[in-house]
């Protein structure tokens, strides 16, 4: 068990209600799934790696997504949110606006081309870089010594599906602490999803690690 680890089972066991998503009765850290653009949304994101947070570090997480939106006050009830998809978009000034104070305030956003969309991906980073852009914030590679690739495995390269192919994850630091993880290519194990595949998309094979460190990333640090 490395050090990363072993915090994330001392916080799993010191939990406060403030960290605790949807309601107190639930216990449970809930993980939400972005509905933005108006009805843009993921129905292809595999929600397999947050049942493997739970099994390896004990934290409780709840082991399905839920849908939120962008623009909703109900967004700062999640702590860590997911947002991916396949085409161009541009989102609302209310959502640009929330979605600002939402990582201010510490919320946590992990984004993903879905197949390798390079429409999404154009959009996406125009967007992201655009939000904070009078304060110089911009997505910039996560070189592989970043603490996030040893918080629970120790990730030492991303695997792609064509070994052709080479990815760097991007990231966006508020408030000195990483709050945007960006994947251009899949992150996301479409196996673990009837009816899902990449379509054609460069998939990270080891996607199910990789986001397993990034949430445990988010409550760690």
């Amino acid at each position: 068990m490395n050090s990363c680890t072993a915090s994330l089972l001392f916080l799993a066991a010191s939990l406060t209600p403030a960290l605790m998503a949807d309601s107190e009765k639930e216990g449970v850290i809930q993980c939400g799934n972005l509905i933005y653009a108006g009805v843009q949304t993921s129905r292809c994101f595999s929600d397999h790696f947050l049942s493997v947070v739970q099994k390896e570090t004990g934290i409780p997480v709840a082991r399905r997504f839920k849908s939120v939106k962008l623009d909703s006050p109900e967004l700062f009830d999640f702590p860590f949110i997911m947002m991916t998809g396949e085409k161009k978009f541009a989102l609302s000034q209310k959502e640009r606006d929330n979605l600002r104070r939402y990582l201010d305030k510490g919320g946590f956003l992990v984004a993903s081309a879905g197949c390798s969309s390079k429409e999404w991906d154009e959009s996406f980073r125009r967007e992201i870089n655009a939000l904070f852009e009078e304060d110089d914030a911009r997505l910039t590679p996560i070189e592989m010594d970043h603490p996030m690739w040893k918080t629970v495995y120790d990730i030492e390269k991303i695997e792609l599906k064509s070994p052709k192919g080479g990815v760097k994850l991007a990231g966006l630091n508020r408030n000195e602490k990483m709050v945007v993880v960006y994947s251009p290519e899949g992150l996301n194990d479409t196996s673990k999803v009837d009816g899902c595949c990449c379509c054609g998309g460069n998939e990270v094979r080891n996607a199910n690690q990789i986001l397993v460190n990034i949430l445990s990333y988010s409550l760690l640090y």
